[in-house]
């Protein structure tokens, strides 16, 4: 069974960096789309960014896009999400997920599988 662990979290001043790291174990990684979606507290789950198994296809959110990076090293199991110039409405629990496809839109619970316990992202002055 896949599982994954994400890590890389902390707290960051505004303009700062971030790079997050989505570790998978258990099952093939190569064959698998990996997402990444957020919560920040008393707001909806969102979705931030998607890497197809390949790195073929990758997709952000508007709030995201051009700030965040994601990537994935098939090798090392790992996906990345850097995040540059980060914002204060950018603090949120960040998970990864299995995803089934890559697209970017309302989040939808049905979309996501197997996500770990999530790292905490704080950007505050």
């Amino acid at each position: 069974q896949l599982q994954l662990a994400e890590s890389g979290g902390g707290l960051v001043q505004p303009g700062g960096s971030l790079r997050l790291s989505c570790t998978a174990s258990g099952a093939s990684f190569d064959d698998i789309h990996i997402g990444w979606f957020r919560q920040a507290p008393g707001k909806e789950r969102e979705a931030v960014s998607c890497i197809s198994s390949s790195s073929t296809v990758t997709t952000y959110n508007r709030a995201v896009k051009g700030r965040f990076t994601i990537s994935r090293n098939n090798f090392r199991n790992t996906v990345y999400l850097q995040m540059d110039n980060l914002k204060p409405e950018d603090t949120a629990v960040y998970y990864c997920a299995r995803r089934s496809g890559c697209n970017i839109g309302p989040f939808r619970p049905a979309d996501y599988s197997d996500w770990g316990q999530g790292t905490q992202v704080t950007v505050s002055m």
